[in-house]
């Protein structure tokens, strides 16, 4: 199953070029130009991983990220900007995005921070199901034992 990705950035230009060189790479790609888009389709589909620009007119990559967490916490995000701060890189960490990268990046150190965040998310998931059958399996025993 190919791995979906968001890429947020205001940049179409960017956000296009950057989507066909993870779509060479075998990602299922979607762009979104502004937080406000990026929302909805957050809101509507199921991403992996949404790469995010931090800096954007509207609502900031910072925003757009606590958005995010609130709708998919499992969702991992990683923050790109060209206009790195230490405070944003350290505020978008603890709001939850997974890792943090300047512009311009090297395409493979990308695609190797997005294979990273899917298998952190895809271990989640699979804790989660884990939990779940747990409680399933453990339910009838726990009526027995009354």
């Amino acid at each position: 199953m190919k791995r979906r990705i968001l890429i947020v950035d205001d940049e179409k230009e960017f956000a296009e070029t950057l989507s066909e060189r993870l779509t060479m790479r075998d990602f299922d790609t979607t762009i979104s130009v502004s937080g406000e888009d990026a929302i909805e389709k957050i809101k509507g589909f199921i991403f992996d991983v949404v790469i995010l620009d931090v800096s954007m007119p509207g609502k900031s990559g910072i925003d757009v990220l606590r958005e995010i967490k609130k709708i998919k916490p499992l969702t991992e995000v990683i923050m790109l900007t060209g206009h790195a701060t230490v405070e944003t890189a350290i505020e978008g960490m603890k709001l939850g995005a997974h890792d943090y990268l300047i512009k311009p990046c090297e395409t493979e150190e990308l695609v190797t921070k997005i294979n990273k965040a899917y298998s952190k998310k895809a271990e989640h998931e699979e804790r989660i199901r884990e939990a779940r059958v747990r409680e399933i399996i453990s339910s009838p025993r726990s009526v027995l034992n009354q």
